[in-house]
Order: structure tokens, then C-alpha cells, then sequence
């Protein structure tokens, strides 16, 4: 049997968020189709650990040679040293390029298999402050290292295609495997309500973790929607604490660091994805799929989903849309339960679903 090491940004403790996810899909199906005890990982940093000034300035100074964020030529060597030993490494994103460069110029054998999540360049673009000193710098990095996995990677993994265009366009190669988001069942155990009606001052539901696409879409929510539908919303994932500093959101439910969503979620009448940009696929989409939701989303939130929009709650790209739909529930009430968004997602967004695409990478 093949062996496999993962080489995966950091370990996390506590609440995963969209890349977490994906990294611990991308491993557990490696761990499915070679064996658990074929599959290792090393992970750059442990993110119950405190890393060191003297750390931390190195890490500084390697930027500009493309070596991300802890990345050094020493921590870079120790990997391919280790790594020279397996059948397969995988890359569990394309910011460790330099790894990969580095394996092709040692002349490992193996297979260097690397992740995309995104186009991570175009990603820090928007992402990063225009009035951060190093933006640049760091942008440039990523653009590197995106450009190194293209280069040398033997397969190149993505979630969508609009991604898989982007990476052609921008580096000459796209993805050879599309394996979109998928999510382990948590709903198997759960007997879900599906007689249960909208309310008529429906609960809905904004879930995400603290970052400019998520903060900058509720906010637009929150100004040029809610003061135009009777609804009670609420704000849930990691960080959003600090949406309370935000005058327009003073009176809004928000619930931080949140460790179990499943009561939110089965208590919500509908989720609300006001998400105006970025780029891979929106895991709180396949999530909300999981749990049987009604999603009122924009293009973006359902970017990369293979789904018919308006039977899983309907497409919204302005807040006339928004308001529209959200006063169609109230004129036409459903139920909680959305049975088309639980098939789509057992039939395309499941680890059973996704298991097949990871056999023929690891094959």
C-alpha cells in the first residue's frame, strides 16, 4: 500500500474554520483510501504554541523568497527530508509551492500532490489592507508560491472551476481534479423536523467566521436589508465579537466562539448569505446544505455548487432580491426542513460523494 505525508499549515484546536475544513477533508479521505496507518502529517505551526520573536523575524525576512508565513530554507529542507521517505506528498496548500519546488529539484520520486483553496494571491488581494507596509510583499509571496505549485506539482487540485480558469489564465495551468467542499455527516443521528413551518417573524441566520467577506456582507445586510423585513436576525462564528463595536449593529443576537452550531442551525427558519466576493467554495453553503436549510445566497455563496438556486431558497445578488424573497416566505410559508437541500447534499457535497475523486488521486 502507498504511503502518504501531508504537509498541512497548522494544528488546530478548537473551532475549524473554511480552510481547517477542507484540510481535514482532503486527510481523512487520504486516510479512507490508503489506511490510517499509511497517511502522516507534519504541521509548520501548532497553534496552541506561542511562536518566538526570534521566529517570527525570520519568518519576516524570508517573505520576500517566498517562504510563507514560518517557512525558512532550513524548515523547508527538514520537510523534504522527511518526505523523500513517501509515495505521495501532499500539499495542503498552494502557499507551499516552495516545497514543492524544492522536492522536483531533490528529485523526489513520489507524487507531489498539491490543494488549492483558492487563487491565494487574488485572495490576499482582497483580504489585506491596503495600508499594510508589507502587502505587497506578502501578495508577491503568494503569487510565488502559487506559481511554484503549478509549475511542479504532479497533480493540482481545486474546488471549482471558475478557480481551475483563474490558474490557467494566470499561470499557464489549471487543475487536473476538481474535488469540491464536503463535509463529514453530522446529521445522521438527527431526526429532522420537517412538518415544522417558517415562523411568521422568521429567525435567520448569518453564519461565519470574523473576516472582511463575511464582516463586509452583514454589515450591507444588516444597513440596506433588515431595516425593510420583519425578521429577528442572528450573527454566529468565530470572532464575531468584534462585529459589536460596529454602530449598525448594536441590537443584533451575536454568538462568538461558538463550539456546537447544530442548535443554531435546526433553529433557524432560513440562512442569509449576503457574500459579495472571494473565491474556492463557501463551506457555511455545504453546512447549511447538511443540515436541510432554506439559503437565500448570493452568486458567490453558491459558487462552485451544482444546485438549483431558488428550490433551495432563492439567488440574491441586491437588497431588492433579498427583500423579495425574504417576504415570499412570509406570504408563502414553507417548512424549516429543505428536503432538496439535504439530497444535494448526501448525492454531491458528502465525504461518500467526494470518496471516488480521492481514490483516483491516491491510485
Amino acid at each position: 500500500m502507498k504511503r502518504a505525508l501531508f504537509i498541512i499549515f497548522k494544528k488546530y484546536r478548537g473551532i475549524l474554520e473554511g480552510g481547517g475544513v477542507a484540510n481535514q477533508r482532503n486527510l481523512t479521505m487520504a486516510q479512507r483510501v490508503l489506511g490510517e496507518g499509511n497517511v502522516d502529517v507534519i504541521y509548520l505551526h501548532d497553534e496552541s504554541q506561542r511562536r518566538s520573536v526570534w521566529n517570527l523575524m525570520a519568518s519576516a525576512v524570508c517573505y520576500p523568497f517566498g517562504y510563507w508565513n514560518g517557512l525558512t530554507p532550513n524548515r523547508v529542507r527538514e520537510m523534504v527530508d522527511r518526505a523523500m521517505e513517501y509515495d505521495n506528498v501532499f500539499l495542503s496548500t498552494s502557499l507551499f509551492g516552495i516545497i514543492a519546488k524544492e522536492l522536483k529539484r531533490r528529485q523526489y520520486r513520489g507524487r507531489i500532490i498539491v490543494h488549492f483553496h483558492n487563487v491565494e494571491s487574488l485572495y490576499y488581494e482582497a483580504a489585506l489592507s491596503k495600508r499594510l507596509p508589507i502587502r505587497d510583499i506578502v501578495i508577491g509571496c503568494a503569487k510565488k508560491n502559487d506559481g511554484f505549485s503549478c509549475q511542479y506539482a504532479d497533480t493540482v487540485v481545486a474546488l471549482n472551476r471558475r478557480d481551475s480558469e483563474m490558474l490557467r489564465k494566470m499561470y499557464g495551468r489549471g487543475a487536473d481534479v476538481l474535488a469540491p467542499i464536503a463535509l463529514e455527516d453530522k446529521c445522521r443521528t438527527i431526526q429532522f423536523d420537517k412538518k415544522t413551518m417558517i415562523s411568521k417573524r422568521p429567525l435567520c441566520l448569518f453564519l461565519g467566521s470574523y473576516f472582511p467577506a463575511n464582516r463586509d456582507g452583514i454589515v450591507w445586510f444588516v444597513e440596506n436589508v433588515l431595516p425593510h423585513v420583519d425578521v429577528k436576525l442572528q450573527v454566529v462564528g468565530k470572532g464575531m465579537a468584534r462585529l459589536k463595536e460596529e454602530e449598525c449593529m448594536r441590537g443584533i443576537d451575536i454568538g462568538s466562539d461558538v463550539p456546537d452550531l447544530a442548535t443554531y442551525y435546526l433553529s433557524a427558519d432560513f440562512m442569509i448569505l449576503p457574500i459579495f466576493s472571494g473565491s474556492g467554495m463557501k463551506v457555511k453553503t455545504c453546512e447549511s446544505l447538511m443540515y436541510g436549510k432554506n439559503i437565500l445566497g448570493t452568486d458567490e455563496a453558491f459558487e462552485g455548487y451544482d444546485i438549483d438556486a431558488e428550490r433551495v431558497g432563492g439567488r440574491c445578488n441586491t437588497a431588492e432580491d433579498f427583500i423579495r424573497s425574504i417576504r415570499k416566505y412570509a406570504e408563502h410559508p414553507v417548512t424549516r426542513f429543505n428536503a432538496y437541500a439535504r439530497e444535494v447534499y448526501e448525492e454531491k457535497y458528502s465525504e461518500e460523494a467526494t470518496l471516488d475523486v480521492f481514490n483516483g488521486v491516491f491510485s
